[in-house]
C-alpha cells in the first residue's frame, strides 16, 4: 500500500507539472512537495488519476490505480459484475457489438452509435466554449454525439452540427429556429438529477458579455431556469412540445431528459406516447461542482433503483422495445456503463467524466466565472485558452477508446458478443463482497 500511495503522489505531481508547462497555475500544495487533495468517496483520487491516464494512453493503468469503482459504500460502488470462469470467457479475437440504435420506432431518422455512450448537456456559460468544441470535435470523430446543454448553441460548433444534439430547457436560453434546425437529436429538458425541483442556475460572475448575447440575456445578472416548464403539466402539453420542435425539424429525433421521481415509470410512459424517441433518466449522482449537495443527497430516487424500475414497467406496457432509455448522472468508468445497462438502460450519457479527463480535480469551484484552475467550468476569456480544443478532442478520444476497450473485455468475461445482450440482465450484477463480483 506505501508503494502505491508513493505512486499516487507521482502520477499526481506528473499531471500537475504538465498542466503547469501548459500554463496552468500550479496547485501551491506541490510547492512544498505534497499532491493536493482531490475528489471525494464517489470520485477518489485513484479515479480521478485513472481517468486521467486514460485519456493519455487509451487504456485502463495497470500501476494498481483503481479505475473501476470509488469508495461511497453505496451506487454503482457496491455491485460488481458477476462474470464466468475464465475457461467460459469468449475469445480475445471474439468480434464484440458495442453498437446501440437511438431511434426504435418503426419511423423517422434511424441513427445508430458505435458504442453504446454519448456527452451529456453541459452549457455554454457552466463551461467554456473550448471544451465545448472538444466534445464536438471528438463526437464527429467517434460517430457519436455531445449536447450543447442549456446555453445556447456557440457558432464554432455548426461544423459539427451532425453529432451536436441541441437541448431545450426552461429557461429556453439561446433557443433558436436554426439551431433547432441543426440538429440529428433535440433534446428536451425537463428535470436534472443533481437538482431536481430547483431548475438550472447561472450566477451573474459567469454571465459575461459573450455569454449574455448567447443566451439572449443581460450581462453579469444571475440567470435563473424555472422548474418545471411553465407550459408543461400534462402529457398532452408535453406532446405539443414535441410536435412544435417536429414542425420546425420534422427529421429530428427527441430526447427527453427527466430526474428519478418516485412516478419515474408513468414519466417514461408519458413521453412515449407523446412522441419521444429517447428517455434520459439522470439520477443525483452527476452534476458539476456547481450542484448543490443537499439536493443532490436527498432529493428523488437513487438512479439504481429508478433503471430497473422503468425498465420493468416498459416492458409490461409492451413497448420497451419502442424507447430507447439512457442513463446518466454520475457514470464514471466503463464499468459504471456496464452496470446501468445490465440494469435495464440502452446507454449512458457522459458527463463528469469528460471533464476529469481534461483534468478535472473535483474541487468544486465551478459557479465561479475564474473559480476552474483548468480552465474548463470557466467563462474567463484567459482562463478559456487552457484547453486547446485539439487537444481536448484528443484525449476524449483515448478516453472513449479506453472504454470502448474495457466494455469488450467485461461482455467477454460475460460470454455476451453484443452490449445489447445485457440489457435487463440483473442476474448478471451482485453486491459486491460476494462471490464472483468483479
Amino acid at each position: 500500500m506505501a508503494a502505491k500511495a508513493e505512486r499516487i503522489e507521482q502520477i499526481i505531481a506528473e499531471k500537475h507539472i504538465e498542466c503547469l508547462h501548459r500554463g496552468f497555475h500550479v496547485w501551491p500544495a506541490l510547492e512544498y512537495g505534497k499532491p493536493p487533495a482531490m475528489g471525494d468517496s464517489r470520485w477518489t483520487a485513484d479515479l480521478i488519476l485513472s481517468t486521467w491516464m486514460q485519456a493519455e494512453t487509451g487504456q485502463p493503468p495497470s500501476n494498481g490505480l483503481e479505475y473501476r469503482i470509488g469508495k461511497s459504500g453505496g451506487g454503482f460502488d457496491a455491485l460488481g459484475l458477476k462474470f464466468l470462469s475464465p475457461e467460459h470467457w469468449l475469445a480475445d479475437d471474439a468480434v464484440i457489438d458495442l453498437s446501440i440504435p437511438l431511434n426504435r420506432r418503426g419511423y423517422d431518422r434511424q441513427i445508430q452509435i458505435p458504442v453504446p455512450f454519448y456527452g451529456a448537456g453541459m452549457s455554454y456559460g457552466s463551461i467554456s466554449e473550448n471544451v465545448m468544441l472538444s466534445r464536438a470535435i471528438a463526437a464527429q470523430r467517434w460517430k457519436t454525439f455531445t449536447c450543447t446543454g442549456e446555453g445556447g448553441y456557440p457558432g464554432s460548433l455548426v461544423a459539427y452540427k451532425e453529432h451536436v444534439i441541441t437541448q431545450i430547457a426552461t429557461g429556453m436560453f439561446g433557443v433558436r429556429e436554426e439551431t433547432i434546425q441543426y440538429a440529428p437529436i433535440i433534446e428536451f429538458k425537463y428535470a436534472q438529477g443533481a437538482k431536481p425541483g430547483l431548475g438550472g442556475h447561472l450566477l451573474g460572475d459567469k454571465a459575461t458579455t459573450t455569454v449574455a448575447q448567447m443566451r439572449e440575456s443581460v450581462p453579469w445578472v444571475s440567470l435563473f431556469s424555472p422548474f418545471p416548464f411553465h407550459s408543461v403539466y400534462s402529457v398532452e402539453d408535453h406532446k405539443k412540445h414535441i410536435d412544435w420542435v417536429k414542425t420546425i425539424n420534422p427529421e429530428a429525433l427527441i430526447s427527453v431528459k427527466v430526474s428519478t421521481p418516485t412516478d419515474i415509470d408513468m414519466v417514461a410512459v408519458g413521453s412515449y406516447y407523446a412522441g419521444a424517441h429517447i428517455v434520459q433518466i439522470d439520477g443525483s449522482y452527476g452534476g458539476t461542482g456547481a450542484a448543490p449537495e443537499i439536493a443532490k443527497k436527498n432529493i428523488a430516487m437513487p438512479i439504481e433503483f429508478a433503471i430497473p424500475r422503468v425498465h420493468r414497467y416498459l416492458l409490461q406496457e409492451g413497448i420497451r422495445d419502442e424507447l430507447v432509455v439512457m442513463a446518466s448522472g454520475g457514470i464514471r468508468t466503463a464499468h459504471d456503463i456496464a452496470k446501468v445497462i445490465a440494469l435495464g438502460a440502452d446507454g449512458a450519457i457522459l458527463g463528469t467524466t469528460e471533464l476529469v479527463a481534461l483534468g478535472c480535480t473535483r474541487c468544486s469551484n465551478c459557479e465561479r466565472g475564474r473559480g476552474c484552475p483548468f480552465g474548463l467550468t470557466t467563462t474567463d476569456p484567459e482562463l478559456q485558452r487552457l484547453v486547446e480544443p485539439e487537444w481536448g478532442a484528443a484525449r476524449l478520444g483515448k478516453l472513449y477508446q479506453s472504454f470502448q476497450s474495457e466494455l469488450s473485455t467485461i461482455l467477454r468475461r460475460l460470454g455476451l458478443g453484443s452490449i445489447r445482450d445485457l440489457r435487463g440482465r440483473k442476474d448478471l450484477l451482485v453486491y459486491r463482497g460476494k462471490t464472483g463480483a468483479q
